[in-house]
């Protein structure tokens, strides 16, 4: 596909106040399709998920992830000098992001209400752990609080007591960057009707909850919650992990009774299984899983993990290896899609996965991750600084 064809996002420019996951994982996905996105970073350090690690080559896994096709401006937006910076770059930008700490843009001049006279077509995205009103507004919010906060370590782990597990990836940065990436997809579409810029106000706390839909529902008037299961199903059984005869584990998911025949009669080999009245439905199941689970680990106690897929297969049982992360690298079926690219980077040039989403009419922007304060020369003198300017504000360590 030709690289120049238009992007949904070009033209679009987006100025972002952030650091760690939420608000740059939300502008990296505007970058890919196309959006020119600033990143104003500290001088000196720069976003601090820079520093979360040095596995990719000497750079931090997490910005790595989140942070191609931007440019860095290192801004110290607490110096006066600053605030020029900001108002000359504001007054062509379209969407301002930030996920500072609570009450740090307010202060900073940089809230919507602010903002809104003197720059109405600017949208402003606002992301933070609790939102901006209520009890909770000023508290400090990471990941795995609002994990807990949320009720999601309630519903993973396994049952003992203290067998709770957090996910293993930052789940509530993901959604609030998820839900701030389309919130600002509508504002620009209501944009073009109104002409003018508006307020989004995201909260971790409320998108990691609306994930939590089934597990509330499932507990709706005090019912008893889904208990923690491991990696199996709290309520669907089988669906989960089974190990094979040579140690490796395959995971199986069976959804309606028409499967259950199925896997009775060419999975276990065991038709009669399949009208047992331990096991008649899926509640049975699900309050018989133990007895069950010995019967399935007894039948694939002879097999390979290769060797039970291949009947699953054959008996149109939904299934799955368990990869660790190399499995995942090498994934065949990302191979066979062509999802993988390269990208460059300080350290040079890096894989990275194409968006999800697979478009026939653009191709996603793949640009390089930024080193810090790249790109802060370059846009100073688009904004009009002269050399001597650019100087005295690099000498004095505004940026």
């Amino acid at each position: 596909m030709d690289p120049q064809r238009p992007r949904p996002l070009d033209r679009i420019t987006v100025v972002s106040l952030e650091h760690a996951i939420a608000a740059p994982f939300c502008t990296r996905q505007l970058a890919d399709l196309g959006a020119r996105v600033i990143k104003i970073e500290r001088p000196g350090s720069g976003d601090f998920a820079r520093a979360y690690d040095e596995r990719v080559a000497g750079m931090a896994s997490h910005f790595v992830w989140t942070n191609r096709s931007k440019e860095s401006l290192t801004l110290d937006v607490k110096s006066p000098d600053a605030n020029d910076v900001l108002d000359r770059l504001l007054e062509s930008t379209d969407v301002l992001v930030q996920n500072l700490a609570p009450g740090a843009a307010a202060r900073l001049c940089l809230s919507f209400e602010t903002l809104h006279e003197r720059f109405p077509q600017l949208i402003v995205c606002d992301i933070s752990g609790y939102g901006s009103d209520g009890p909770y507004r000023r508290k400090k919010a990471y990941d795995l609080l609002i994990q807990s906060e949320a009720g999601f370590l309630s519903t993973t782990g396994t049952p003992d007591e203290d067998g709770m597990a957090k996910a293993g990836c930052s789940i509530a940065d993901i959604s609030a960057g998820m839900y701030a990436y389309s919130s600002i997809l509508s504002a620009l579409m209501l944009r073009q009707q109104t002409g003018e810029g508006s307020h989004i106000d995201v909260s971790m706390l409320e998108t990691l909850v609306e994930w939590m839909g089934y597990p509330l529902y499932y507990a709706y008037q005090g019912a008893e919650p889904p208990p923690r299961a491991g990696a199996s199903h709290a309520t669907i059984y089988p669906y989960g992990p089974f190990p094979a005869g040579d140690g490796r584990a395959m995971m199986l998911g069976l959804q309606n009774e028409r499967e259950w025949q199925a896997f009775c009669e060419r999975v276990l080999g065991d038709p009669g299984l399949a009208s047992d009245p331990r096991y008649a439905s899926n509640a049975q199941r699900s309050a018989n899983r133990d007895s069950l689970h010995r019967l399935i680990c007894q039948a694939f106690a002879d097999l390979t993990a290769d060797e039970v897929i291949e009947r699953l297969e054959k008996a149109q049982i939904a299934n799955a290896h368990v990869n660790d992360m190399h499995g995942v690298w090498q994934h065949p079926q990302l191979a066979a899609r062509q999802r993988w690219t390269t990208i460059e980077s300080p350290v040079g040039e890096l894989p990275a996965l194409l968006p999800p989403g697979r478009s026939n009419a653009f191709q996603a922007r793949m640009d390089a991750v930024p080193a810090l304060g790249e790109h802060s020369e370059r846009i100073l003198e688009e904004l009009g600084y002269r050399d001597s300017e650019i100087q005295r504000l690099k000498t004095q360590g505004v940026i």
